[in-house]
């Protein structure tokens, strides 16, 4: 018996199982804390909770014009979407006039809805009913803090820039109104979609091209309303023709029976593989377990978000993993049969059966790129996991299953070709 590969083999195994260990239940390490996989990884709109929106835009333009306000449309609520900080949120166009928005870990779900869909068309507007400055002068808009007039305390206001175009508008405008001696008459209202959201009064010219608008605003409203001004007005009106609200509950459990279920799955194939090939068995799973700590790995490092059809995408890569594991064991078995040595059979074995493998997995590749380009939400989620886990599934079985199989054989623990499943 070969005791150096022995130990090298043992030691592989316990960082495996200290590595898969981790992955689960976490670790201390003195002062460092190990995260699980579960906590690092972003969960989808299933798993996390969140809501779907589809808006459909209400418009008789067709074709070419369709198109590009759709385009426009897409961006604009994007870029509200990214204002509520909403991680991986979705969206993509649907057909020809609706837009689909998924936004993952969404709390305030009735508010979110309605800020996506806003037409968001501000205007300023002065005593006479004239319009002074419109959201396209609009240069920057964010929350900001302001003393109260009548209390004197800090509040939620939105502080405005606009481009030189719009400061010159309204330096003309608030300097005529600003002599007048009525208030009445030096007042600018502000509207947004057609309502009347604040009336300042304006008592100086403003030569900065800055604005404040206040209105009895908490923090989460200045900044909607903020974003809504940055983002832009809609280029068509969007109606809502289907919400879907997923609680965070229903998606945790929806994630634990999964992993409940693949636990159970891997179990049942661990079991399969020792039963049936001994030593290549054992050897097998833990390249098996190598491999689904990649495919953590990776998606952890990659920031991709996992959805329950990627948990599904997930599994079938586990499955193409094992049927690699298996057509090399059974062509190592034939060459046994042959009366070659077990180095040699392993050898010859894992040369034949490669095309097979490739073959296998190549095509299954070509089908998740296929998917991830032309898919939208949950077909791309198990798209991503698909590719990710084939990827790995060639690592496993080609490189390291091979390596941990010619490294039990130096160890000489036996030379009995039962224990290779012939």
């Amino acid at each position: 018996m070969n005791k150096k590969n022995l130990i090298i083999f043992l030691v592989i195994v316990a960082l495996v199982a200290m590595a898969a260990y981790s992955t689960i239940f976490g670790m201390d390490i003195g002062s460092y804390r190990v995260t699980t996989a579960k906590e690092e990884i972003n969960l989808g709109l299933e798993l996390k909770g969140g809501v779907v929106v589809v808006l459909e835009a209400q418009t008789d333009a067709k074709g070419q014009e369709l198109e590009k306000k759709m385009r426009e449309a897409k961006s604009i609520i994007n870029q509200r979407v990214n204002g509520l900080g909403v991680t991986e949120p979705t969206i993509v166009i649907e057909g020809d006039n609706r837009i689909r928005v998924e936004l993952p870990g969404v709390k305030n779900t009735k508010e979110a809805i309605e800020m996506i869909g806003k037409t968001a068309e501000l205007k300023f507007v002065d005593p006479n009913g004239n319009v002074v400055v419109t959201g396209k002068n609009v240069k920057k808009s964010e929350p900001a803090y302001q003393p109260n007039q009548v209390t004197g305390k800090q509040e939620p206001v939105v502080s405005l820039e606009f481009d030189s175009e719009g400061a010159d508008k309204f330096e003309t405008t608030t300097r005529k109104l600003s002599k007048k001696a009525n208030d009445m008459e030096k007042i600018i209202a502000i509207y947004l979609d057609g309502k009347v959201i604040s009336s300042p009064v304006v008592n100086d010219t403003i030569t900065n091209g800055k604005a404040v608008i206040s209105g009895g605003f908490d923090i989460e409203g200045a900044t909607n309303l903020a974003t809504l001004i940055q983002a832009g007005a809609l280029p068509v009106e969007m109606k809502e023709v289907q919400v879907s609200v997923i609680g965070p509950t229903l998606g945790l459990k929806s994630l634990d029976k999964s992993i409940y279920a693949a636990m159970i799955g891997l179990l049942l194939i661990f079991a399969f593989m020792l039963i049936f090939y001994k030593l290549p068995g054992l050897v097998a799973n833990i390249s098996l377990t190598i491999y689904i700590l990649l495919i953590m790995f990776t998606m952890i490092n990659l920031n991709a978000t996992l959805t329950l059809p990627g948990i599904a995408g997930l599994i079938l890569s586990i499955g193409m993993a094992v049927d690699a594991n298996i057509v090399i064991f059974e062509r190592i078995k034939e060459e046994i049969r042959t009366g070659k040595t077990v180095r040699s059979a392993v050898d010859a074995g894992f040369k034949k059966a490669l095309s097979t493998v490739l073959d296998a997995n190549i095509t299954t590749l070509i089908a998740g790129i296929v998917l991830f380009n032309f898919g939208t939400g949950p077909i791309k989620g198990f798209a991503v996991t698909l590719i990710i886990g084939l990827i790995a599934s060639l690592i496993s079985a080609v490189f390291i299953t091979k390596f941990l199989l010619k490294l039990i054989i130096k160890t000489n623990i036996t030379n009995n070709i039962k224990m290779y499943g012939a």
